[in-house]
Formats: C-alpha cells, sequence, structure tokens
C-alpha cells in the first residue's frame, strides 16, 4: 500500500496544481471581471460561482476533513453570489486554498488513506476525500473551460501538438 499510497497522493497533487489550475488560469487570462459573473441563465452558475465553490469544497474535504483546519464553509453563499470577487481576486482565493490543499497532501502518509473522516457529518474515507475533490475539481474545471469557450467564442488552445505529442500551452510552447 505504502508504494500505491504515495502514487496516488502525489498524483492527485499532480492534478490539482499543474493540471486543472492551468487550465482554469488560461480560461481567465481571457476573459474580463465581468465574464466572471455572467450566468446562462437565472438557475446556472457563474464562472465566480465555480471558483467559489472549487475553494469552499476543497478547503472543506481536504483542509478541514483531512488537515483537521476548523470548517467555516458557507456553501449555499458559493452559489448565491451574484457579484462580487474580480477575477484576481478569485483566482488568487483559488491558489491560496491549493497551497493549504497540498501542504495537507503532503503530509498525508500512505496508511493515512484507510483511515475515516467527519467531512459534511459522514464518515468519509481519507481516500475517498481526496478522490472526490480531484474529480469535483475536475468536472468544474470542465465547466469553466466551456463557460469560456462560449464567452469568448475561442479554442483555448491548451496543447501544442506541432511535434506529434501534445505539449501542454502551460509549459510555454504555445500562445
Amino acid at each position: 500500500m505504502t508504494e500505491t499510497g504515495q502514487a496516488f497522493i502525489a498524483q492527485a497533487r499532480t492534478f490539482l496544481r499543474t493540471d486543472y489550475l492551468p487550465k482554469i488560469e488560461r480560461c481567465l487570462e481571457k476573459l474580463n471581471d465581468g465574464d466572471m459573473w455572467w450566468r446562462a441563465h437565472q438557475d446556472s452558475n457563474s464562472i465566480g460561482n465555480l471558483l467559489l465553490h472549487l475553494s469552499g469544497n476543497a478547503r472543506q474535504w481536504i483542509v478541514s476533513g483531512i488537515g483537521g483546519a476548523a470548517d467555516r464553509r458557507e456553501r449555499q453563499q458559493e452559489f448565491d453570489a451574484r457579484v462580487g470577487l474580480t477575477r484576481a481576486e478569485l483566482l488568487a482565493e483559488l491558489r491560496r486554498t491549493l497551497d493549504e490543499v497540498d501542504a495537507v497532501l503532503a503530509r498525508v502518509a500512505p496508511e493515512e488513506l484507510l483511515e475515516t473522516r467527519q467531512i459534511q457529518g459522514a464518515e468519509v474515507g481519507v481516500l475517498e476525500a481526496i478522490f472526490h475533490v480531484v474529480e469535483h475539481f475536475s468536472m468544474h474545471t470542465g465547466q469553466i473551460i466551456l463557460l469560456t469557450k462560449m464567452l469568448t467564442e475561442s479554442d483555448l488552445r491548451f496543447y501544442d501538438f506541432s511535434t506529434g505529442a501534445p505539449l501542454p500551452a502551460w509549459h510555454g510552447n504555445s500562445d
């Protein structure tokens, strides 16, 4: 379990920091502050809502649930916001959250993956909590990508295929 557990934790950290976050950053580079709060309709979420929600979820499940910090999440407020933080402020909050998440994950020992914690009023396994945050982050990153494409009517060009193999644009070889 030790090698597998270490690999799982390392991959979770990689997905959050070097895959999903750069895609969100690339999206936000193409948007303005007003775009953060645009909604397709009254019952949909804006990119701002999704960013608040990603921070709230990751803090609750990993920083609080696994790391033991106080849980101060007000989940409904993440969705109720209609205006508020700027693009830069939302991104800074997400980065701070991921810094905290990464610090907690760096301290998780592989043996802890089979332990349970109280999260959102339920007994949840540590492995399950990490897996949940990674898949949840992926899902909402995809929604942010779709909303960005709708708002900008453009291809986000995440990968450069000029060498035949996909090179992530945030590694420096694409616009």
